[in-house]
């Protein structure tokens, strides 16, 4: 009987670890360190939507991850005092960015279980996106490296990136499933693809992640976290 599912990929950063908490609370700390040069006009909440557009915009100059976040932050501050900042608050910004490549790594509940699982019996592949030693870091502390097939930092999750990593690490995309938090990178493309796309709610969820459930589509799935996932792969391959 031909198998409904061959490769799994998961995403890392908010599915198999907590990530998104530790760009909070530097924001929170970009915030705290503006507060005195700002303009009385440019509350906290018109800084963080300065911040967010200015992440936006450097998307395609940076990619994802701490340091485009790292350098938005000092453009925004910039920006935002008509470039009055301090050298000093400028040097902090730096060392918050710093701190957050340094962060110890923690597992989300049911990871290692959920990627134990279907190692072995499915080629498994870590498909993320972000700065290449940040991720690398990551996934040494993680303690998960060696269950994985292969490995995959991408600068951006679209169908045709899919099609190409499910191509050569599996028999292809209609049988591959994409396991993940961010509706928008890891759910509508994979399943715009062909392929099974699995969402496991995080509750932090950057902005720019945010995406409509493609409910209609028969290879959309929901579980309530990764403990959920040996049995979705069960049935389903």
């Amino acid at each position: 009987m031909t198998r409904n599912l061959t490769t799994i990929g998961f995403d890392a950063d908010d599915t198999l670890w907590h990530n998104e908490r530790f760009f909070r609370v530097t924001q929170d700390r970009f915030a705290e360190l503006l507060m005195d040069h700002t303009p009385d006009d440019i509350g906290p909440g018109e800084l963080e939507r300065r911040l967010l557009d200015a992440e936006k915009r450097n998307l395609g100059r940076y990619g994802y991850g701490v340091k485009g976040f790292t350098l938005s932050m000092i453009e925004t501050a910039l920006d935002v005092t008509e470039e009055q900042v301090p050298g000093a608050v400028i040097k902090e910004l730096i060392t918050a960015g710093q701190m957050m490549l340094s962060y110890p790594i923690e597992l989300l509940p049911h990871a290692r279980e959920a990627v134990e699982a279907v190692a072995g019996r499915y080629k498994v592949v870590l498909i993320t996106k972000g700065d290449l030693l940040d991720q690398e870091r990551k996934l040494a502390q993680s303690g998960l490296g060696e269950l994985f097939d292969g490995v995959e930092v991408v600068s951006e999750k679209t169908p045709e990136v899919y099609l190409d990593i499910f191509a050569r690490h599996g028999d292809g995309a209609a049988r591959a499933m994409m396991v993940g938090n961010s509706m928008r990178s890891d759910v509508v493309p994979v399943i715009e693809a062909g392929g099974w796309g699995t969402y496991v709610p995080h509750g932090l969820v950057w902005e720019v992640e945010h995406a409509e459930a493609p409910e209609h589509s028969p290879r959309y799935t929901e579980i309530a976290d990764l403990g959920g996932l040996a049995d979705l792969v069960g049935r389903l391959g």
